[in-house]
């Protein structure tokens, strides 16, 4: 499958909501979740317009990964850029559907050639020692692993450590 990436727009709000509520369960398996406040109408709504601003700054791009049909996939997120360091944080997800499709890889890819045009000359990136899938993506993708973090974190009952990455172009 091809994807493209789109820049996240005002008029994402409700499908974006309704790919979060369907693969809630999924992401909150791999990732900590986001409590049942976040997906209530209002309050998902105002987030996106939080993000939109966010956006808007310059602090952060936020991308929808579509297919062919312009259905919502997945999504990357480059936050906490830094324009005097050229610097961004990398975060993704994709739909239950639609994972060991090589997608990530593609969206990171496209992220990537991308990233001289958002001034980003080096991306950061985090994932758990559990998160064997997520690890390949990022070395896939020419990220280097940087550092595992000795503190532990309690998630999903069980302990885990955080594993950091880099890429720079």
């Amino acid at each position: 499958m091809q994807i493209k990436l789109e820049k996240l727009q005002a008029a994402d709000s409700e499908a974006l909501r309704q790919f979060e509520m369907k693969n809630r369960s999924f992401f909150e398996k791999t990732v900590p979740g986001r409590g049942d406040a976040y997906y209530k109408q209002e309050v998902f709504e105002q987030l996106h317009l939080n993000l939109l601003t966010e956006q808007d700054t310059g602090d952060a791009v936020f991308y929808l990964m579509k297919n062919e049909e312009s259905s919502i996939v997945g999504r990357l997120n480059l936050i906490d850029i830094d324009k005097n360091n050229e610097t961004g944080h990398l975060g993704y997800r994709v739909g239950q559907n639609y994972t060991g499709q090589g997608i990530a890889s593609q969206a990171v890819q496209l992220l990537l050639k991308v990233a001289p045009d958002l001034n980003i000359r080096q991306i950061q990136a985090k994932t758990t020692e559990t998160n064997q899938a997520s690890q390949k993506v990022l070395e896939k993708s020419g990220f280097s692993q940087v550092e595992e973090m000795d503190e532990e974190i309690d998630f999903n009952g069980e302990q885990v450590k955080f594993v950091h990455y880099i890429w720079e172009g």
